[in-house]
């Protein structure tokens, strides 16, 4: 799947990672609900870095459609409540 980070780029990340990063999302969220700033931060700062360490990051110039879009590292709860869908920032 391709996931863009909004403002940083596109990266390719393997299905298999999916298990994990809907495990960070669904802490992003449940910190996104209960408006913990610290807890907030924290989250969106472990998704977007495992995002990156298990991702390859593609060309600027790459022209491939997103799956995923994630907020910038700073980005506000507010922000984020308005990516957040059902199933979160992460499908699945």
């Amino acid at each position: 799947m391709i996931v863009r980070i909004l403002g940083e780029g596109q990266l390719r990340v393997a299905d298999e990672h999916l298990e994990e990063l809907n495990k960070l999302d669904s802490e992003l969220e449940t910190a996104v609900e209960a408006g913990d700033e610290a807890a907030f931060k924290s989250a969106l700062q472990a998704l977007l870095q495992k995002v990156r360490a298990v991702g390859t990051r593609l060309p600027d110039d790459a022209l491939e459609d997103s799956d995923l879009f994630l907020p910038p590292e700073d980005a506000t709860i507010d922000e984020v409540k308005e990516l957040l869908g059902e199933e979160g920032l992460i499908p699945g």
